[in-house]
Order: C-alpha cells, then structure tokens, then sequence
C-alpha cells in the first residue's frame, strides 16, 4: 500500500505513493445492486474470503465467514491476501471471491479498471465513514484547549507541545523513516512554516516507536502533537482530536509534491480521506445475491472498529477473536442487518 518497507498490520492498504481519484459515478455504476437482478442460487456454495494481513480486515473476514456460513449456508475458506494481489487474483481468476475490506485508493487503477469492466464489483462501504489520516492532539488537549482546532493553531504553540529533548522547540510527531507517509508529512511541515514556528519534525524510529509517545503522552496526561491514522488499536484505546489542515484536499499537488521526496515548493493541503469498500467478484455477485445484499449493508463507525481492534491488542487475539468480540458487543447493530431468521441461526451458532 505504499510504504518502502513493511508496515504495521492495521496501516496497510492507507498510504499510497499516488493517489487515484474514483468518481461517485464510478463506484454507483460498480454497485452489486446493479448485478443483483439474477436469480438466488439454490445454496451459496462455495466461498473464498480473503483474509487480508491488516487487524481491522482480519476481523471482518471473519464476521462474515461466520454470518456467511450460519445465515446464508455458504461454505466458506479464509485465504490470505493484500490490497494489490487480492485484486490482482480476483480480476485474472476469478478469486478469491470478497476482499472484504480494500483500501480504493491503494488498489488505484487495476481496481477501477477492472470495476469498469464489469469483472469486479463493489458490494458495500465497509469503514462507512471511510479512513482517516491527519495530525492528532490527544482530546484532553483538546478539551483543555477549545481554541486549537487546526494545524494553525497547534503550531502557534511550541510552549505547548515540548520537544522531548529540546525545551525550547515544539514538537510533531511525523512517520517512520521509509513509510511513504514520510515524505507527506516532511511536506507538509514545510508547507505549514513548522521549523520557522520553532518546531521540529521528530522521526519516532518505528510503527512502536509512534504508539508508545501517544501512549506515554497519554499516561501523563502531557500534550502531544502528530500524525496518526484510524482505524486502529492506540485510537480505539486512545482518543485523538484530528486538526483541521485548513483547505481542501487538492489531489494535483498531492500527486505532484505533497507526496514527493523533497518537493521544492510544498503547499498546504490536506489529507484525501479514502473509501473503503467491500470487493466481490461479478460471477460471485450474480450467483450469491442474496449473501451479497449482507455485504451491501454491513459497515461500521471507526469508533467501532477501533474499540475492536484494541481488544484484539490488548489482548494479543486475532481476527477470529475479534469477529467474536464484535457479534457479542455489537448484536444490536449486525441483526439490523439480517431478517430474524437469519440473525437467530447467527447467534445459536454463538
């Protein structure tokens, strides 16, 4: 999904060298809806699922791999699976059957293409509030500091968020060396005046590195100051006020600079805020209809998700466990989805 070196499970799939824009008009005209005119088969048969190697993703293949078996009869298998080579197979052969959570952006133009083809649709919006990217203050700041809403506003306040090595600079916390989100985040500095404001871009060394400074900050109760990224575990656990960046996204000079090595003249922008949808297969949308209208309804807030994917951390559980922890806590959500029926055989399985 972007980054020079491996990242940490629940980041991939969210920072993209480019940015590919998808038109409204695209995804309505990729819409399962559009394929669900074929008849019901008489089962749904087999299934494959991918099971991709991010938490947030992994739970949710195994939300539906259970609602998929006990509601709708499938027979489901779990393959492992990433943004780009999910879709990849899934275009060329034909499987595996659902991505359960792609990242539209990352996939780029290999998912649009094969969308406009009519070889993949896109079943649900998964993250119904899409992704989020950005730079955070921990919300007792926030609370304590009703007036600092942007990145303006965090920068006027080197005082505030104290360099943990020099008491007379501020700090922003930025990515890891070798993530391409590095290089937005240099930019974006830059663009926003940060050194002359007497602050310094602190390279945190790793993915543990930037979840333990939020959580020190947070066991403090100290100001803090950076990017981060949602869903995900420290923002379940965490809670983070994201700054406003002050303008509008403008997807030219992100593609152009804002997300270019050392761009000479950076402009303020602000991050694109990525879809994230449900993929399935065309054959798969027209032989399984019914098992696709569950995939078209079910998404969740990524409060949600980040209360899942903390439970999965704290506790050192995987995606199975997560599924589990989500059709316990949230039955009151997952069986609005499905008739009566269906959701009774759902939780007499549980």
């Amino acid at each position: 999904m972007g980054p020079a070196k491996p990242v940490p499970a629940q980041f991939r799939g969210t920072r993209p060298m480019k940015i590919f824009s998808i038109s409204r008009t695209a995804l309505a005209a990729g819409s399962a809806a559009a394929l669900l005119a074929a008849p019901a088969a008489a089962d749904c048969g087999l299934v494959t699922v991918a099971d991709m190697n991010w938490a947030s993703a992994e739970f949710a293949a195994h939300v539906d791999r259970i609602v998929l078996e006990e509601a709708f009869g499938c027979d489901v298998s779990i393959v492992p699976g990433d943004t780009v080579p999910t879709v990849t197979s899934m275009t060329e052969k034909g499987e595996p059957d659902i991505a359960p959570e792609t990242w539209v952006n990352s996939a780029g133009e290999a998912l649009a293409r094969a969308v406009e083809e009519g070889r993949l649709v896109y079943a649900g919006k998964i993250l119904v509030e899409g992704a989020v990217e950005g730079w955070f203050i921990p919300q007792y700041i926030k609370d304590a500091h009703p007036e600092i809403e942007t990145i303006d506003d965090a920068l006027e306040r080197p005082d505030l968020f104290v360099h943990p090595e020099y008491s007379d600079l501020g700090a922003v916390y930025g990515c890891p060396s070798g993530w391409a989100c590095e290089y937005v985040n240099e930019n974006l500095f830059r663009a926003y005046d940060g050194e002359e404001k007497s602050f310094e871009l602190v390279d945190p060394g790793s993915s543990a590195g930037l979840d333990g400074a939020i959580a020190s900050a947070y066991e403090r109760g100290e100001p803090w100051l950076g990017y981060y990224w949602a869903p995900t575990a420290i923002l379940g656990k965490y809670p983070m006020y994201r700054l406003s960046f002050g303008v509008a996204h403008d997807a030219e000079h992100w593609a152009a600079c804002t997300s270019v090595p050392e761009c000479p003249d950076p402009k303020r922008n602000a991050w694109v805020e990525p879809d994230v949808y449900t993929v399935v297969t065309a054959s798969f949308a027209e032989a399984a209809p019914d098992a696709v209208a569950w995939l078209e309804k079910r998404g969740w807030s990524n409060a949600i998700a980040g209360d899942v994917l903390a439970y999965m951390s704290d506790n050192q559980l995987l995606g199975e466990d997560g599924a589990l922890y989500f059709l316990e806590k949230y039955e009151d959500l997952w069986t609005s989805w499905l008739s009566e029926e269906q959701a009774a055989k759902v939780k007499s399985a549980l």
